[in-house]
């Protein structure tokens, strides 16, 4: 039987909550790729033809080189966009799924390393029929080479947004407003505290109310010490140092 939710518990005892790909969304991804795989391949396959065609090579090196640079393109392709793009490739981005290690952490260049040499036999017999039973079985819906990396696919989360944030606010509480933001220096905040925060506002419906409670009033009482910031409703403080931060960062870019 498999699950629909990977629950992970942070050393701060917070829960987060991951919904896992299940198996029709994954094959969407893995279409996509493959088709700019054989895009590659065959674009390849033309260059060697066309370089074959003017320099006086044995057949058989250009076969073996062919060979050599088309599984480079194959096994290459999905680590490099990994772990240039988070544990995501092109199929994955598009369709919003994400690969990252057991306990919730990015992949790893080892992970990504053993989860695609595995890959090889997860597509037999034909385009991931071992896969597929694989993940039919596991009830998180990992392939072979899933379960060899200790990696695991998740959906993507949706970007906090501007619209995101109002939306998402705490009942009862009135919008957000420019003059609030206009009171907040928000100076004194880094990148990471900030990522902080867009991570809390984006996860926190899928926190259990008591943990959702206690972690966004440690964060307000961060924020209030550090920002000398009157008591308010610990969320919608969050949500005013946020939309106060996107505005400046706005306004710097202009």
């Amino acid at each position: 039987m498999q699950i629909n939710d990977y629950i992970v518990e942070t050393p701060e005892q917070i829960e987060l909550a991951y919904d896992i790909a299940g198996i029709g969304s994954r094959f969407l991804a893995a279409i996509i790729d493959s088709a700019l795989i054989v895009l590659a391949e065959v674009a390849l396959f033309l260059a060697i033809t066309q370089v074959a065609s003017m320099l006086q090579f044995a057949e058989s090196v250009w076969l073996a080189i062919g060979a050599t640079l088309g599984f480079v393109i194959l096994w290459g392709y999905f680590i490099a966009f990994e772990l240039t793009w988070n544990g995501q490739s092109p199929g994955k981005r598009l369709i919003g799924l994400r690969v990252v290690s057991e306990g919730g952490r990015p992949i790893t260049v080892l992970g990504s390393i053993i989860r695609n040499l595995v890959r090889i036999i997860d597509f037999l017999p034909l385009f991931y029929g071992i896969g597929v039973i694989v993940m039919f079985v596991d009830k998180r819906a990992r392939r072979l080479g899933d379960l060899a990396a200790d990696t695991l696919v998740v959906r993507e989360r949706t970007d906090v947004t501007l619209e995101s944030l109002v939306a998402g606010a705490a009942p009862n509480l009135p919008p957000l407003s420019g003059d609030t933001a206009d009171l907040i220096d928000v100076s004194l905040l880094t990148p990471d505290d900030y990522a902080l925060l867009c991570d809390f506002l984006d996860q926190r419906r899928d926190l259990a109310p008591p943990v959702r409670r206690c972690l966004a009033a440690q964060l307000g009482e961060g924020l209030q010490a550090r920002l000398d910031l009157p008591p308010d409703d610990p969320e919608r403080l969050v949500e005013c140092v946020v939309y106060a931060y996107r505005r400046q960062r706005r306004l710097e870019e202009r």
